[in-house]
């Protein structure tokens, strides 16, 4: 299907669309392989540039490029994996894979990082004796021998050149497959699919209506709330207008989510909605590849951001943190921007799966020793604020089958949505360890006592702890979409009408109901 757009007779845009498997409101298992794949992509083409999908969570991935553009070059990064802990666990990291059902090739890494060890030795060696020859010529040496030595060191420079060129093709290989292993798991989590989850919580009971309820598809029609047929023209399928009431809805679950969260020492964020691809990567998310959420922009290394945790995670990339200035508590607003195509079914209709919404998400940045802690916070925290807004929901540890790559543990919050008869993710909250953060190189340096002797300006700067990785969190405090599909649902009347929340109404003008349009 294609569309176009024109003004003056002159099209600005075009938009193709094909299908791409789905995924749940936050990334599940991740799908990485360092063999290319044909892709189905979404592009929207604005001269000179030209948008389409990105995938989900795993990690670097070779671009796919199209005739119609240039080539991008990917900018080249690391991440700083512990392949000696790789050795040292082979047996459990294995047994990790298996239990995630990840395609991670765990025997080629460590093949390759056991030929990376000899290739460097083989490289170090042949520096060794380069060195060798050319002091040797330092000196009085006799023309026949000085003769040999320059030979020599010819044929040396360039076996050390061959040598480095396979060292850094090695060390991208090993890259590109190491960093397909997903993070360990947290020994609690249960072993299996998603059905093998295990309710943590359960809060509430749902409703008992007296009448025919219905869905919030409806509820919004009858209310004049929303309008998916115009934005269907003017953008797509899975856009919407929010209209009328809906409107200062979504403005008031972001503006009171912001106040309830603050109140638990959380900085306040807006963050860029546009980031580069590598920091994308570096998150744990794959921009370039099939089974697609994230959509990229061509002829650049940007991509449209899925959640706000892609900018927050990237303020203090490349930096080192000062130990008192942990944990740094986040509460970011954002759009997001998601493929959501190829899912079908009730379960999809109206706002409940969408390629644009609002969302309010936290973010931790902690000590290692602190982030299963902090971890329990930001669920509490979520199932506070769902508990404030009287709804009825369960919250689950979910199996290792259903873990996003950076993920050690995630708990996802499912609430109950009458109008589709059954519970629908509302919200998540994943601990990721130093997954995230070795990839961002984001660590801080743990602080030593001083003691007189040391604390001088001689002796400024020695003696420091060297720096470790911070440990990285996150969690949806409120996807605005969802969340309105559970307040209509659940708060719908018999005379048509929707009452609001009590905590909300302060922040929606005093609205206590949405009552029907007069004709």
């Amino acid at each position: 299907m294609a569309l176009q757009f024109c003004i003056g007779g002159t099209t600005i845009q075009t938009l193709k669309l094909a299908s791409v498997p789905s995924t749940s409101l936050r990334s599940s298992t991740a799908i990485c392989s360092s063999r290319s794949s044909h892709l189905k992509t979404l592009t929207l083409t604005r001269s000179p540039l030209l948008i389409r999908a990105l995938s989900s969570p795993a990690v670097v991935h070779s671009a796919t490029t199209t005739a119609s553009v240039d080539h991008v070059v990917k900018p080249q990064w690391k991440a700083a994996i512990d392949f000696k802990s790789i050795l040292e666990n082979k047996s459990a990291m294995a047994e990790n894979l298996k239990n995630r059902n990840s395609s991670a090739n765990l025997e080629l890494v460590i093949e390759l990082y056991e030929k990376l060890l000899e290739l460097q030795k083989e490289v170090e060696d042949l520096r060794y004796e380069r060195n060798t020859v050319a002091n040797k010529m330092k000196g009085k040496v006799e023309p026949l021998e000085r003769q040999r030595l320059i030979e020599e060191g010819k044929n040396l420079k360039e076996k050390l050149v061959t040598l480095e060129e396979d060292l850094i093709k090695l060390t991208d290989t090993l890259q590109r497959e190491a960093q397909c292993i997903p993070n360990m798991t947290h020994p609690d989590v249960p072993i299996g699919g998603e059905d093998d989850s295990i309710i943590r919580k359960t809060v509430g009971t749902p409703c008992d209506f007296t009448f025919s309820i219905k869905d919030h598809v409806q509820i919004g029609k009858e209310l004049d709330l929303f309008d998916f047929d115009a934005a269907a023209e003017v953008s797509g399928s899975k856009f919407y207008y929010l209209k009328n009431e809906a409107v200062l809805l979504e403005m008031g679950l972001i503006n009171w989510t912001l106040s309830e969260v603050m109140k638990r020492g959380f900085t306040p964020l807006t963050t860029p909605e546009i980031a580069r691809s590598l920091v994308v990567e570096k998150c744990g998310f794959q921009p370039r590849g099939d089974n697609t959420q994230v959509y990229s922009i061509e002829g650049s290394d940007q991509c449209l951001i899925g959640t706000a945790e892609i900018p927050v995670g990237g303020i203090h990339m490349d930096s080192i943190l000062a130990e008192s200035s942990l944990p740094l508590k986040y509460v970011a607003f954002s759009h997001c921007f998601r493929t959501e195509a190829g899912a079908a079914g009730a379960a999809t209709r109206g706002l409940y799966r969408v390629h644009q919404f609002s969302k309010v998400e936290m973010f931790i940045l902690c000590r290692p020793e602190e982030s299963n802690a902090y971890h329990q916070e930001l669920i509490e925290i979520e199932e506070e604020l769902f508990s404030k807004l009287g709804l009825h929901f369960k919250t689950l540890d979910m199996a290792t089958g259903d873990l996003g790559a950076p993920a050690y543990r995630k708990y996802d919050v499912e609430a109950w949505m009458p109008g589709l008869g059954r519970y629908g993710e509302i919200s998540s909250a994943s601990n990721c360890t130093d997954y995230q953060s070795r990839r961002l190189g984001i660590r801080y340096r743990p602080e030593n006592p001083t003691s007189p002797s040391t604390n001088t300006k001689k002796n400024k700067g020695r003696n420091l702890s060297p720096p470790e990785f911070v440990h990285t969190l996150n969690a949806t405090a409120c996807a605005v979409p969802r969340m309105i599909v559970c307040l209509l649902e659940n708060y719908q009347q018999e005379d048509g009408s929707v009452v609001i929340p009590e905590p909300l109404r302060p922040f929606m003008g005093a609205i206590q109901v949405i009552t029907p349009k007069s004709n």
